[in-house]
């Protein structure tokens, strides 16, 4: 299943290729400067997942691998749910359109699978991610987000 954009398309990944390695020692440290480089095995974990759809921007040009996100799907008991994660456009091309067609191939699989609902979270200081997610159909919810982070000299239920 490939979607057309302006200046490449936009495929999902199946197979844990060097291409598709290499391009994420790429784009990971722009999207996160705590993320740890995958290996083969684990991107074949993240690929193998039923959860789990990978989608890559290539470049009409050269066919480069220039996006990534990742689409989650799960049932809970109040129906089908997807959420939108990891969403990372190489910097030399941002602006081109590749966000949005990313984003907008996700939302088109998450309906084909009739999901209740499509959730993302974006830091507040990506205001140009804000706008593209705005533009593809998303608004902000009055929510609030919470995090548990795991800390490895601390036990569950344990008091500070």
């Amino acid at each position: 299943m490939n979607a057309r954009l302006a200046s490449g398309e936009v495929q999902i990944a199946t197979e844990p290729t060097d291409e598709l390695l290499d391009a994420f020692a790429r784009l990971l440290p722009q999207l996160s400067n705590s993320a740890k480089p995958l290996d083969k095995a684990r991107l074949d974990e993240i690929l193998r997942s039923s959860c789990n759809t990978l989608l890559v921007a290539r470049e009409a040009s050269s066919g480069r691998i220039v996006g990534a996100l990742t689409l989650v799907t799960f049932h809970i008991p109040t129906g089908l749910r997807a959420l939108i994660e990891d969403v990372v456009v190489d910097s030399a091309v941002r602006g081109r359109g590749v966000g949005e067609a990313l984003t907008r191939k996700a939302v088109q699989l998450a309906l084909q699978l009739q999901v209740k609902s499509i959730d993302l979270t974006s830091r507040q200081s990506r205001q140009a991610a804000h706008r593209l997610y705005e533009k593809v159909g998303f608004v902000v919810r009055e929510t609030s987000v919470y995090r548990y982070t795991e800390h490895p000299n601390k036990v569950v239920g344990e008091a500070d």
